[in-house]
């Protein structure tokens, strides 16, 4: 017989597991949230801003009355914001590292880093860094980075991270998803050679629709992805969000797996198993985007 494809109904009893997502108050962090506390799950919704944060946690609980949630503040900008959640936390099974910017004009942070790798990887580096203690205790661990097709066109600018030389907003946004893609490939590596029981799992949620292509990205971009895209190309997040949960809680997810959207061009349509490009699997990258990586946060694994 034919095995069906994957939807979130396929998601296992999660009763007893804590998931934190980043991003959690919107688009596919809140999609991913909503799915994970639908199966029991104890969910932390790990937000920039906490009233928002505390209108999607109303709404989940009001679709599903007893849900376990808590909502945390996390800046992914701000290193002593993200130094307190890890702080707080006491037990974690799944990290889902979902959050990001897209498109924004040159922007640096007060440590001088160019926002979109700041947000999209440096935060999540360490995020991730702080809490593996907890997650290496926890039951089937697993660290979900969420990275994009993009990644395929990036291309790792070591010489000029911050875009000093050169910034172009899709082209930086592109290469900070190439560094998602590295860092999950990286940390895999390097799970497997500790022995950790702790899964590195990548996925792409395809085009979704969300309010990244609208909020932080400007000009033509804007008009492109957010006024055009969307509405011609782009799946719900509810969908978007199925290569995550996969990534998150299928059985069958493997350690070191990409997972996207197995219809046309990886657009849309149920996840399965997609291809890294060179570079994200280049060990020579990963070695490179981890001590820049230690060196930019102060995180040491």
């Amino acid at each position: 017989m034919k095995k069906q494809p994957w939807t979130d109904a396929d998601i296992p009893d999660l009763d007893g597991r804590v998931h934190l997502v980043t991003g959690a108050s919107g688009g596919l962090g809140l999609a991913t949230a909503r799915a994970l506390a639908a199966h029991g799950a104890h969910v932390v919704l790990a937000v920039r801003d906490t009233a928002k944060g505390a209108r999607a946690a109303a709404a989940i609980t009001a679709a599903h009355p007893g849900a376990r949630l808590d909502v945390e503040e996390l800046d992914l900008l701000d290193p002593a914001s993200i130094r307190a959640l890890a702080a707080r936390l006491e037990r974690l099974d799944v990290l889902v590292n979902n959050a990001g910017v897209m498109g924004p004009p040159r922007t640096l942070t007060p440590e001088g880093h160019e926002i979109q790798f700041a947000a999209n990887h440096l935060g999540h580096f360490a995020l991730t860094g702080l809490l593996l203690d907890r997650l290496a205790a926890g039951r089937d661990p697993r660290v979900v980075t969420v990275s994009s097709t993009v990644h395929r066109q990036g291309r790792m600018r070591f010489d000029d991270l911050t875009g000093e030389r050169g910034y172009t907003p899709m082209g930086f946004y592109n290469m900070s998803k190439l560094a998602n893609a590295i860092f999950g490939t990286e940390l895999h590596r390097r799970l497997t050679a500790a022995g950790s029981p702790v899964r590195s799992v990548l996925a792409h949620p395809g085009y979704t629709r969300t309010g990244l292509q609208t909020r932080s990205t400007t000009g033509v971009w804007k008009l492109l992805l957010g006024g055009i895209g969307n509405p011609l190309l782009a799946q719900p997040a509810e969908r978007g969000a199925w290569p995550q949960l996969y990534a998150a809680t299928s059985p069958e997810a493997v350690a070191g797996g990409f997972y996207g959207p197995g219809g046309l061009a990886e657009l849309r349509g149920h996840p399965v198993a997609v291809k890294l490009s060179a570079d994200a699997l280049d060990p020579e990258n990963g070695g490179r985007l981890w001590r820049v990586s230690e060196e930019a946060t102060g995180v040491a694994y």
